[in-house]
């Protein structure tokens, strides 16, 4: 029986490019809300549509469909009176609109609940930004690595002694993408209460900070200044850390007594419990260095493998797994979260799926449509005549 998607009936309007807005509006996608892109006819739409190496066709891109599963394209210049007429009979057919621009941005092109609450007053207006829309910073253009560099992600990534080093990937877009989609969840929910509409507001610099989380804490309580920590290692909980095996390397975390016990067990080393260097959490962090190469030498005996099937559901291991192996992983296939999104310049083309599952699977995913592919059906379906939208692409507005 298939699964009712728990937003369908939602429509949402994305005012977006790139990364994180994307990201976090496909949240919405795919759990059944109506998101229709707005791309500017005049620019070729979303800039990830020609972001390569890998293109599908003409004007799209396998990072341009990672970022924009499950949406419509609506070809619309914003700036143009015609094109804001469109716009607003949108509004009043939809339950969100939200964007990724520049702080200053909203406003100026109308997009905030100021401008569009007296349009529809149950509109949800959500903005992402690089540092907000209500401080100094309103104007000023900012990415992912950026964010990393300045609220110390950076100072806190990588060996001790070694330059600063950013994440592999962006991660603080994609929270920050999810985090605008809870708000927006959030919010939709106090208008089905009976409540209005209202903006809600996530920029990438908060995100960044929030996430800093218990060192911060530490920081803002203690003056505690956490620092790198060699082999990826826990601040505090020891053995928390990568230890080399036979052929590569193992992450294991004994977080806890009971794994401690477990860990010392499994590699025939149960005399460590009567050490007092390592008798308690605090002693053994007191004497991390000394514990690490006993714990080398005990796991360079076995290969990663070995480690793994002996602890396999008892301690908190994983392997350090190359980009591929992490993508060749057999367990992705078996819990699904390879999926096929065949697309019609390539019938192979796969995504990673939605970590989500409703009633015990996950929502199926399509592309997103070619730029401007759903202009016509959508305007139609606001009231526009043939002739209205002819005349429309005469002018160039959609």
């Amino acid at each position: 029986m298939e699964t009712t998607k728990p937003l369908a009936g939602i429509r949402v309007i994305a005012v977006e490019q790139y990364g994180a807005g994307p990201f976090g509006s496909m949240q919405l996608a795919d759990m059944g809300a109506e998101v229709i892109k707005i791309e500017n006819p005049a620019t070729g739409g979303d800039i990830a549509r020609q972001s390569g190496p890998y293109f599908l066709g003409d004007n799209d891109s396998d990072f341009f469909q990672t970022f924009n599963r499950n949406k419509k394209s609506l070809t619309l210049d914003l700036k143009s009176s015609a094109g804001r007429q469109v716009f607003e009979r949108l509004v009043k057919s939809a339950d969100v609109v939200m964007n990724n621009l520049r702080g200053d941005q909203p406003a100026k092109l109308g997009l905030d609940y100021d401008s569009l609450g007296a349009i529809k007053p149950e509109i949800i207006c959500g903005h992402l930004s690089a540092y907000g829309r209500d401080n100094d910073r309103v104007n000023w253009p900012g990415y992912d690595y950026l964010m990393q560099a300045e609220a110390g992600f950076m100072d806190l990534t990588g060996e001790p002694g070694a330059p600063p080093a950013r994440f592999g990937l962006s991660m603080v877009d994609f929270m920050s993408g999810v985090t605008l989609a809870m708000g927006v969840l959030g919010a939709l929910v106090g208008v089905l209460r009976g409540g209005r509409g209202r903006d809600v507001d996530v920029n990438l610099f908060d995100v960044a900070i929030t996430q800093l989380t218990y060192p911060a804490t530490w920081y803002l309580n203690r003056g505690h200044e956490t620092e790198r920590v060699s082999r990826s290692g826990h601040p505090s909980t020891v053995p928390c850390q990568t230890y080399r095996t036979a052929d590569g390397w193992l992450f294991v975390m004994a977080m806890t007594e009971k794994f401690w016990h477990i860990l010392v067990e499994g590699l025939g080393r149960k005399d460590l419990l009567a050490d007092s260097r390592f008798a308690t959490v605090a002693e053994r962090r007191a004497h991390r260095e000394q514990l690490t190469e006993i714990l080398d030498v005990e796991f360079a005996h076995h290969s990663t493998n070995y480690w793994l099937e002996r602890f396999a559901g008892r301690l908190p291991v994983a392997p350090v797994n190359r980009f591929a192996q992490a993508m060749d992983n057999p367990w992705l296939a078996q819990t699904g979260m390879l999926q096929p999104m065949p697309h019609v310049d390539n019938s192979q083309f796969r995504v990673l799926a939605s970590p989500l599952k409703f009633d015990g699977n996950r929502p199926p995913g399509s592309g997103c449509s070619r730029l401007g592919e759903d202009t016509g059906d959508l305007l139609e379906g606001l009231g526009y005549s043939v002739a209205d939208i002819e005349s429309l692409a005469a002018e160039r507005v959609i």
